[in-house]
């Protein structure tokens, strides 16, 4: 078997130290939840934390939220499409949004179902995923005011998650003058500029974020506590939230290589000869039961440094034990740590056991 540990008190201290990162700063802030894939014990946590505001991007998530806790404000983090509009009205009480097509279909159907449907207007800034161009935006937010049943609650940006490119301070001061301009072109206040997720937290820390920036998405930090400028784990927080503990089903002394005739393997990799020098060297290899299926071996790292990875079939990963100093035998348990892309596999497998220390 193989599950996922979610460790309690480290997602306590985690939340603690940015709630206050964010409070001491009068800024406002929702947990992104789409890591957890709707898992309804983990999200169970992130509630009890404290957390009135969660974000995702799956509306079958945020329907999940509101049957747990209806006055949690739920945020859909994606321009809506057009057949889940009714959902998303339904189960949202924010949306990021993009088109004025779509905002059309969400104010109807706000209309319908006699709700005001809040809206963040999303801008391109550079990272070039979804975004209204800034030389259409004084049009484009001069159409939305119009609508019955929308209120605007913000703007906002995403960076760092398609391109790669950073939110910095330049970037945070050009969403500001956005603002400004909003503001001034149509005499109104903009109550919220969402300045962006986990990649900014390391410029708020630093104290250089515009005021006028004053709300952020944040999912990555708080079950990792990395700073994604430098790829360290930010001091005063935990990176071992999740951890991935698989049981060992095989250990043999096998060859280092295949014999027979080569050709791809499942995942549609090759094996290669040219670095091949004896064909009789031989390793402990161990079979642990999880493979392809739940997780992908890259995002993945053994608490053992003297383990490596091998490869992964399907339904098995196979890690070389030669050099380690354990002992280990069958039906033992090999601990991972885990990286945000691999956590959104296991996570998402429901083959993978979720508990909770």
């Amino acid at each position: 078997m193989a599950f996922i540990k979610l460790y309690r008190k480290k997602l306590q201290e985690n939340y603690a130290f940015l709630d206050d990162v964010f409070k001491s700063r009068d800024i406002q802030w929702g947990v992104v939840s789409k890591l957890l894939c709707g898992n309804k014990i983990y999200l169970k946590e992130i509630i009890a934390l404290g957390v009135r505001e969660i974000h995702d991007s799956r509306v079958s998530n945020l329907k999940k939220i509101k049957a747990l806790d209806p006055g949690i404000q739920t945020v859909y983090i994606k321009p809506p499409a057009k057949r889940s509009i009714e959902n998303i009205v339904r189960y949202a009480d924010i949306s990021f949004n993009t088109e004025v097509y779509t905002i059309q279909l969400l104010s109807d159907e706000a209309v319908r179902q006699n709700k005001v449907h809040k809206i963040i207007i999303m801008i391109e800034m550079g990272d070039l995923r979804e975004g209204v161009m800034g030389e259409e935006l004084i049009a484009f937010y001069g159409t939305i005011l119009k609508m019955p049943n929308i209120e605007i609650s913000g703007i906002g940006t995403n960076l760092n998650c398609l391109s790669g490119v950073m939110p910095t301070q330049d970037k945070l001061i050009q969403l500001s003058l956005y603002k400004q301009l909003i503001e001034a072109k149509f005499n109104i206040k903009i109550p919220f500029v969402s300045g962006g997720t986990s990649v900014a937290i390391p410029l708020i820390l630093k104290n250089a974020r515009p005021m006028a920036v004053n709300h952020f998405r944040i999912g990555e930090a708080l079950f990792f506590g990395k700073d994604l400028f430098t790829g360290e784990t930010i001091e005063g927080m935990h990176n071992d939230v999740f951890k991935l503990y698989a049981e060992i089903i095989e250990i043999t002394e096998k060859p280092n290589t295949p014999t027979g005739e080569l050709g791809e393997n499942v995942a549609g990799n090759s094996f290669s000869m040219d670095d091949v020098t004896d064909l009789g060297i031989t390793s402990l290899r161990a079979i642990l039961d999880i493979g392809l299926l739940d997780m992908q071996p890259q995002y993945i790292e053994s608490d053992d440094a003297d383990i490596t990875i091998v490869d992964a079939s399907s339904d098995m990963l196979v890690i070389d034990i030669s050099n380690s100093k354990k002992n280990y035998k069958i039906g033992d348990l090999v601990a991972f740590k885990i990286r945000y892309m691999g956590a959104l596999y296991l996570l998402n497998s429901d083959y993978i056991e979720k508990t909770i220390e």
